[in-house]
């Protein structure tokens, strides 16, 4: 499995020199970026490092969000700056929220999202799955999200002719939702072919939402799962960042990583 790792395109200031050296020490096969709108002032700086990028659109928290119809001129807007991104940096995919709904009709809201993605045209948006719940956070408070089963996610690949982003813990906090045996929730959304994953640490294998613990910290199996990939996969560890100038939390964290298919 291949390991990357993930920052966000302001972190320039402050881990750009250690993705490099990560990278150096092999540590990382690729870094996965997320665009915080409003920085495209960093993007020389990330054009200096030679390394393959994956990008991640911005989501709900910086307004990005397919689901809602009143934010579609909005979304393109912010995803213009994504592209220039993906362009600039050579980037094989782009993963994508499918966003928030605040409405009861969720079949509806799927489909907005399904539309509004296939209208920004990109062959290498990707969409991620989702947890039910959205995080506990006053401005998303009572909001389920886009694409937490294979129903939506199945409806939305099929409509904007999109691929998938298997993030593990995502799919744990959805079942668990619903009292779902997690595993078997997981093993059914392979059959949807993930073009990558997403990993992090789970310290509650009934937790409901996600926290981007360190793969240590992990109480949900990975191992187990791990085991339902295959051995290119490309695995992007959204995990938490210990200091403000270092990254050697993530070797840690690659490390663990490595050990679960031996």
């Amino acid at each position: 499995m291949k390991a990357g790792l993930k920052l966000w395109s302001n972190n320039a200031d402050t881990y750009l020199e250690e993705a490099r050296r990560l990278f150096q020490m092999g540590a990382c096969s690729y870094l996965e970026l997320y665009v915080v709108p409003g920085t495209l002032n960093y993007l020389d700086a990330w054009k200096g490092l030679d390394i393959p990028f994956t990008i991640h659109c911005p989501h709900s928290v910086h307004g990005f969000n397919l689901a809602n119809p009143e934010l579609e001129s909005h979304n393109k807007e912010v995803f213009k700056e994504v592209r220039l991104y993906a362009d600039s940096l050579n980037a094989d995919y782009i993963v994508i929220h499918g966003g928030l709904r605040d409405s009861t009709n969720e079949q509806d809201m799927a489909m907005e999202t399904a539309r509004q993605l296939k209208n920004l045209s990109d062959s290498r948006a990707v969409i991620e799955n989702k947890p039910y719940l959205a995080i506990p956070h006053p401005m998303f408070e009572g909001k389920v999200c886009v694409g937490y089963n294979k129903k939506e996610l199945s409806e939305i690949i099929s409509v904007a002719e999109c691929g998938f982003c298997l993030d593990i813990v995502h799919a744990v906090c959805a079942a668990n939702s619903f009292k779902i045996d997690y595993f078997e929730y997981i093993k059914d959304l392979m059959t949807l072919k993930p073009t990558m994953f997403h990993m992090s640490g789970a310290d509650n294998p009934a937790t409901v939402y996600d926290s981007h613990l360190h793969l240590k910290e992990d109480r949900i199996g990975l191992k187990k799962i791990a085991a339902l990939l295959s051995d290119d996969a490309k695995v992007s560890l959204e995990t938490k960042k210990s200091s403000k100038t270092s990254l050697d939390d993530f070797v840690e964290d690659e490390k663990f990583f490595n050990e679960l298919k031996q």
